[in-house]
């Protein structure tokens, strides 16, 4: 089978997230769960792609008790300090590693992680000493830790993620929000981030939160127009459409679905719409898309009763546009261009 799509690798993945819980909390005596274990355990080891490696990162969920899990740990604790504190590179792998951390942690040895991973190695394995820290309750350790494992082979973002954590369950909100709350963006659209954020800062406006996250990431204002809409903030998002390139399709659908609550609002973005179109943007544009944003333009003019204002807007809009441009061949007959 063909794996370069990476069809395969994202396939195994899902199943691993879905079949992890199923096998944890699947009713098994003791020896039953065994010989499941070791049959995974197997597949592990027969795995040289790899494609199962992150199984092991889920070793001590899989154990379904803390005996089943420290005796896991125990089992693989040699190996595991051995390859951590080799000095060959080759030899410091051991596909065990995460189920042994894993394995202890479910265990609640959390004193054995700390003491193992007092080596350098890689942040996959050094936020099992973050996790223990906390569940220690050294909160203040565990910050200072995750900390000091920033570097070019560390993702920040799973740094900032842990930390920010820690400050919340620890209820210094503020601190969290100021320190890491805009810092989180990354992971999924920007609407979702804004939505994460504002469903973990409910204390912070609206209005906050999009100015410190536009600000997080710069020359990337139009990313947030969605957020600022949903947010009730057009203003916000109107400013923010002209500030970077905004994908006039989005542009498009809030004049038409905003005609009637915000008919202002809708104006301004449908005529954001064809400026962005006239300056070359959007995935895939065709002249339908062109009259969409033309036509929602004219249809809240009607209303207003600015059809000509508006038409001479647009006119003008569209002059700008070079010479034998995509705009202009659509809609020049209709503006007398």
């Amino acid at each position: 089978m063909d794996s370069s799509s990476g069809a395969i690798g994202t396939a195994v993945s899902h199943a691993i997230d879905d079949l992890v819980p199923i096998i944890a909390n699947a009713p098994a005596d003791p020896a039953t769960r065994d010989v499941w274990l070791e049959r995974l355990w197997a597949a592990l080891e027969a795995d040289k792609i790899p494609y199962i490696e992150v199984l092991a990162g889920f070793w001590g969920e899989l154990c379904a008790s803390k005996a089943g899990s420290s005796q896991w740990g125990d089992r693989l604790m040699s190996r595991t300090r051995s390859a951590l504190n080799s000095e060959g590179s080759l030899d410091r792998y051991f596909h065990g590693t995460s189920a042994c951390l894993s394995a202890l942690y479910e265990s609640e040895r959390y004193q054995d992680i700390v003491d193992i991973l007092q080596v350098d190695t890689i942040w996959a394995y050094k936020r099992w000493a973050v996790r223990a820290l906390t569940a220690m309750g050294k909160k203040s350790d565990a910050l200072r830790y995750a900390e000091s494992c920033r570097g070019p082979w560390t993702p920040n973002e799973d740094v900032d993620s842990m930390c920010e954590e820690i400050l919340l369950s620890s209820g210094l909100v503020d601190e969290a929000y100021k320190r890491y709350g805009p810092r989180t963006v990354g992971s999924g659209t920007y609407l979702a981030t804004f939505r994460a954020v504002s469903k973990k800062y409910p204390n912070k406006s609206a209005a906050k939160i999009l100015a410190d996250l536009v600000k997080a990431t710069p020359g990337k204002e139009a990313k947030w127009f969605a957020a600022a809409k949903e947010a009730g903030l057009y203003d916000e998002a109107i400013e923010l459409a002209r500030l970077s390139p905004c994908d006039p399709k989005t542009l498009t659908r809030a004049a038409r679905d905003f005609a009637e609550r915000q008919p202002a609002f809708a104006l301004d973005a449908g005529l954001l719409a064809l400026h962005w179109l006239v300056e070359g943007y959007g995935y895939e544009i065709s002249s339908t898309d062109v009259w969409a944003a033309y036509s929602s333009v004219i249809a809240i003019a009607q209303n207003t009763y600015e059809v000509p204002q508006t038409k001479e807007l647009v006119k003008k809009l569209v002059a700008n546009e070079r010479a034998g441009g995509f705009v202009t061949t659509v809609l020049g007959d209709e503006l007398g261009l």
